[in-house]
């Protein structure tokens, strides 16, 4: 038989498989690559400014600067994942380096003397926000078997509303019932087809459906890996007012590409079973876009003390994502390979709105030799939303968003001791877990150091920071409700140079 690449476009009352809360978070929360100086200080940079990446939390940071200049960051990101799982451990890591920075900064003074409005400046900056190359290995054997799964799907759906038609692919019948029955529906066409459940009689109108499976246990393998990356461009105008107050606004330009593939397999089935081995993968891509604004001002009270304040707005990303899936057993169709990662479900474009955040900043700079920098922010993820929000799938996640989503407090700080031509630094930094239980997510820890080394006309700087947070991840949404605990450990090294103009 013939078989050609084939897609279909699923309405947004299909989204329920690829859009959930697990999304809202990913774009929601953002690293903190930036410079060398601003990683090693633990990003509080608040009230200080005068770092290409500081305008990321306070747009007023750019009229700090007394010159022109340029920076260039790059970074070795190491990503590793140590997963315990029905009390069997597992270890993973990746590794990548990336360009994460690039910005420069014009600093134009004002000739008016009798003018209050001392200089402005204009940069431009473009920013890595989150890096999404990772990779999870979780193993054990588990008392509930990727069966669970489509049956939570096939319970309720007539078993002739997921049979072939007469003459008809199983690909195109798989991206029909998809699109005109939902989501729900495909996958008890998955389960059937795929050989892991049957129907309790042969009658079209049953709903009941068995497993093919039999155990007290099974060896289970999940591998999700997971590439790409969130970008964020700043376009931001800052000034300085008399001696003492800046104030600054930026516009953020997001990018995001985002693939996952999860490949599970499943053995050690009683010896009696009608399967003994079952695989079913499945792969998710995502790209679109987003836009933010933010808003900020930093106060210098005198020769020691500086506060700021600023606002950044909620980002609203237009996002598109495609959705394919394979499985196999030893009881599937004959023709089950048909459906692989060319048959491809497309959603209709929505819409995540992040919530917005509030930062305020304390700072203390002893003149030359050094300084110490604190940083306050909040944002409540309770406030996230899936759009259009008319969308019944949408306002079941909205809901789970509001009961399971609370308020974020971060804290930064760092600090500076210079030394002639040579800067030592220091930070740490805590974020709140977003999740109300405290458990599904835990708070986050971090730790960073870094050297500086300022030539006069240009500056080289080296950072080391590591994160860690403990996370319950589920294989899937449903069927297998005991999570996997994982250890999530971030480690980057970031090399800047700055050329002064």
């Amino acid at each position: 038989m013939k078989r050609i690449f084939t897609f279909i476009t699923l309405s947004l009352c299909l989204v329920g498989s690829a859009q959930n809360i697990t999304d809202v978070l990913r774009y929601g929360q953002e690293e903190l690559p930036g410079t060398a100086r601003f990683q090693a200080m633990g990003g509080a940079f608040g009230a200080l400014g005068g770092d290409m990446s500081a305008i990321n939390i306070n747009p007023a940071g750019s009229a700090v600067f007394n010159n022109s200049l340029m920076t260039l960051s790059g970074t070795h990101f190491r990503r590793e994942n140590d997963a315990n799982y029905f009390g069997t451990s597992a270890n993973s890591n990746r590794n990548e380096i990336d360009l994460n920075q690039i910005g420069g900064a014009f600093v134009f003074n004002n000739t008016d003397e009798n003018s209050d409005w001392k200089k402005f400046s204009l940069a431009f900056n473009y920013d890595m926000a989150q890096s999404y190359e990772n990779e999870v290995f979780i193993t054990g054997n588990s008392n509930q078997g990727i069966d669970n799964y489509f049956l939570n799907f096939a319970q309720g759906v007539p078993f002739g509303s997921i049979l072939i038609q007469e003459d008809e692919f199983i690909e195109d019948a798989y991206l029909d019932i998809g699109a005109s029955q939902g989501f729900r529906d495909q996958q008890a066409f998955l389960g059937y087809y795929g050989g892991v459940l049957d129907p309790e009689s042969q009658d079209d109108a049953t709903t009941n459906y068995i497993s093919n499976t039999g155990y007290s246990s099974v060896n289970q393998e999940f591998l999700k890996t997971t590439t790409g990356y969130n970008s964020k461009f700043t376009v931001n105008a800052a000034s300085q007012f008399r001696d003492n107050l800046y104030l600054g606004a930026s516009l953020n330009f997001h990018n995001v590409i985002y693939d996952q593939l999860t490949q599970f397999t499943e053995n050690g089935y009683n010896s009696d079973s009608p399967i003994q081995n079952t695989s079913f993968d499945n792969l998710l891509s995502t790209e679109g876009n987003g836009f933010s604004f933010s808003l900020g001002a930093i106060a210098k009270l005198n020769e020691l003390v500086r506060l700021g304040a600023s606002y950044q707005s909620p980002t609203w990303y237009r996002l598109t994502d495609d959705f394919s899936q394979r499985i196999n057993s030893d009881l599937a169709d004959e023709d089950i390979n048909f459906i692989d990662f060319n048959i491809v479900n497309l959603f209709d474009t929505y819409t995540i709105k992040t919530p917005a955040k509030l930062n305020g900043s304390l700072a203390l700079v002893f003149g030359k030799n050094g300084l110490l920098s604190l940083d306050y922010g909040y944002q409540d993820f309770s406030q996230s939303e899936l759009r259009p929000t008319n969308d019944s799938n949408f306002q079941t996640i909205n809901n789970q968003i509001t009961n399971e989503l609370g308020s974020v407090s971060t804290l930064r700080l760092g600090g500076e001791y210079r030394v002639g031509m040579v800067s030592l630094r220091g930070g740490y930094r805590f974020e709140q877990s977003p999740y109300v239980n405290g458990v599904t997510m835990d708070d986050l820890n971090g730790y960073s150091a870094g050297i500086g080394f300022n030539f006069g006309g240009s500056r080289l700087d080296l950072a080391l920071s590591r994160t860690t947070r403990d996370v319950n991840e589920r294989l899937f949404d449903t069927g297998l409700d005991t999570p996997a605990i994982i250890t999530r450990t971030n480690t980057n090294a970031t090399l800047s140079y700055t050329l002064n103009f």
